[in-house]
């Protein structure tokens, strides 16, 4: 099968790969690149494990061609960190004990990533919706809203 020259920027860092035509977003960041952040989970788009960020969109990396992603700007939790010192989402999630199992995590940080970037000052209603693309089996969700709350109202801060 031939191969696809994808050029795109990971977490701010320039990425140029080949790739089989098909491949997904989530094969290539995982497995040829090494960024692990994005989970695997039912590879259909329905539990949202593998959510990142692309060109400031939440998006199914499962679901999205690799060679669509030319030129693109694509953001997974494993770029949130700054010199070792967490994300206030990072932090809130600790802080609020939103992760048990920590599966869900990275998509369930990357849907609250974008609904801050798009609105700093969220409802609880806005968090719920926000996240509903995402499943967790363990938290309950309540420890994760709030979490995602926290970080809104600047009350988990980066640290190290």
């Amino acid at each position: 099968m031939p191969k696809v020259p994808v050029q795109f920027a990971l977490n701010g860092e320039e990425k140029a790969e080949f790739v089989e035509s098909g491949t997904s977003l989530l094969t290539l960041l995982r497995d040829k690149i090494g960024d692990t952040s994005p989970k695997g989970g039912c590879h259909q788009g329905t539990c949202g494990a593998c959510s990142v960020i692309i060109d400031g969109e939440l998006k199914l990396s499962c679901l999205v061609l690799a060679e669509t992603c030319g030129n693109a700007s694509v953001q997974t939790t494993g770029g949130l960190a700054a010199d070792g010192v967490l994300h206030p989402l990072q932090r809130a999630f600790l802080d609020h004990f939103a992760a048990q199992c920590g599966f869900c995590t990275p998509g369930m940080i990357m849907a609250a990533k974008a609904l801050l970037d798009r609105n700093p000052d969220p409802t609880r209603e806005d968090v719920v919706e926000a996240i509903s693309g995402n499943i967790c089996r363990c938290t309950g969700y309540e420890p994760i809203i709030q979490a995602v709350m926290a970080a809104a109202q600047g009350n988990s801060q980066r640290v190290a």
